[in-house]
């Protein structure tokens, strides 16, 4: 016959696995920034190549956007072109292109820093689809984390604030480039 023999955990170690899973869930529950995601997309009765002829042009943001005023870029397309974007009313966005394919027609950047955004590690992807219509989609998605990194940040720098920024900017854009391409 088996005998179980019971434990007994000395309340020293009861103790100090109380104390470690609290401090597990404050942890937990104390932690930074989350990555944010935005998707925004179109439909503009424009063929997907003209489309692209205006999106995939990295230093062409002026012609479209209209938060931006003017834009540099180092190498004009081609990959690991920076570009700095002055927007009107003040601030500028400096940004690097880190793929590009025009088969595809899509096209990813980085953002350097925050700048006049209130986001920090942020990227984005830019795609043109043709519509079975003759006509094309534009895809802009991106992914950030809030500017203030820390725990607690104030209401202008927050995942709320953060999201309604690239929001923002996504589909102001996109409404201005269905216009330009429908005229």
């Amino acid at each position: 016959m088996l005998q179980r023999r019971q434990r007994r955990t000395s309340p020293w170690i009861a103790g100090a696995l109380v104390v470690a899973a609290t401090g597990w869930l404050t942890t937990a529950a104390a932690h930074g920034p989350t990555r944010q995601k935005v998707t925004e997309t179109i439909t503009i009765k424009a063929p997907a190549d003209r489309t692209w002829e205006v999106v995939g042009d990295f230093n062409g943001l002026p012609k479209w956007h209209p938060a931006v005023e003017s834009s540099t870029a180092t190498q004009g397309s081609s990959q690991g072109s920076v570009r700095t974007l002055k927007l009107k009313g003040g601030g500028e966005l400096i940004e690097t292109l880190e793929s590009i394919n025009a088969a595809e027609k899509k096209f990813s950047y980085r953002l350097k820093d925050g700048g006049a955004l209130p986001v920090s590690n942020y990227t984005s992807t830019l795609s043109v689809k043709p519509t079975a219509d003759g006509g094309s989609t534009v895809e802009w998605r991106g992914a950030f984390y809030r500017k203030y990194t820390n725990n607690d940040p104030p209401p202008d720098q927050n995942d709320e604030a953060a999201v309604k920024a690239i929001t923002g900017v996504y589909t102001s854009g996109l409404a201005n480039l269905k216009k330009v391409l429908e005229q």
